[in-house]
């Protein structure tokens, strides 16, 4: 059935409402967005400029791990080097390797804490052969910054053992391993006792893309202003012109 003219003018008209709201309100969220990473960031610095943490005060629960995050620490302890693993497909300069994570033994504690140690390159022939990478016996001090544990990627079947692994889990590598591992996870930085360990260390933080967010907003609200403009041209200037002209 066929709509009449005040049922169209009606239906552009509410087409139009919700088209400009939605559009709108999509790129307030953008912006919404952009400040969100823009505080991301201003923490992100801040953290990095307090003082290290040391072994005695890092978290024992997540809560109490989400403020230390980025914050540098210098700890003590021992490696548990039977619990070494290498994280496949990792990168870092634009290489595939892997990520070396061991657990660090704390001393003056019962529990341990997961640092990755760095970046290898994998042998491009045979993905199984690992490289040597030298794991100091006795207390040593790891200097770095408490970060996220490494991101996880798909695997078309979880490898839950095993010295190379796609991922790790913190929660199924303590009841393997045996170890109270606290919920968080620290990239070590290069210092003096770590020269020479093939290891490297150029570590990227989170990935704070503002200016995506600005450019996603610009382009809402030019949709809602090209509706809203076109809007006003063909319903309320041009008929108006047409009256015009034909008194």
């Amino acid at each position: 059935m066929a709509l009449s003219a005040a049922g169209r003018t009606v239906a552009v008209l509410v087409a139009t409402l919700v088209g400009a709201i939605l559009t709108a309100n999509l790129g307030a969220w953008q912006l919404r967005r952009a400040a969100q990473k823009i505080a991301l960031e201003t923490a992100l610095d801040s953290r990095a400029a307090l003082p290290a943490i040391g072994t005695s005060e890092l978290a024992t629960s997540a809560a109490l791990a989400e403020p230390q995050r980025y914050r540098p620490v210098r700890l003590r302890g021992r490696w548990v080097t039977g619990q070494t693993v290498f994280l496949d497909n990792r990168q870092m300069d634009s290489r595939v390797g892997f990520y070396v994570v061991t657990p660090l033994r704390l001393a003056g504690r019962n529990d341990a804490v997961l640092v990755q140690r760095g970046w290898v390159p994998r042998d491009l022939r045979d993905r199984t052969l690992l490289p040597a990478v030298p794991t100091p016996d006795g207390e040593v001090d790891v200097t770095g910054h408490i970060a996220p544990p490494p991101s996880r990627l798909y695997e078309f079947a979880a490898s839950a053992s095993g010295v190379i692994r796609q991922n790790l889990d913190s929660v199924g590598f303590a009841a393997e391993s045996g170890l109270t591992l606290l919920p968080l996870s620290v990239q070590q930085s290069d210092a003096a006792a770590t020269l020479g360990d093939g290891l490297l260390r150029r570590w990227s933080r989170p990935a704070v893309d503002v200016q995506k967010h600005y450019g996603y907003a610009f382009q809402w609200f030019a949709l809602c202003a090209l509706m809203t403009g076109l809007y006003v041209w063909f319903q309320l200037v041009r008929p108006r012109r047409q009256r015009d002209v034909r008194a």
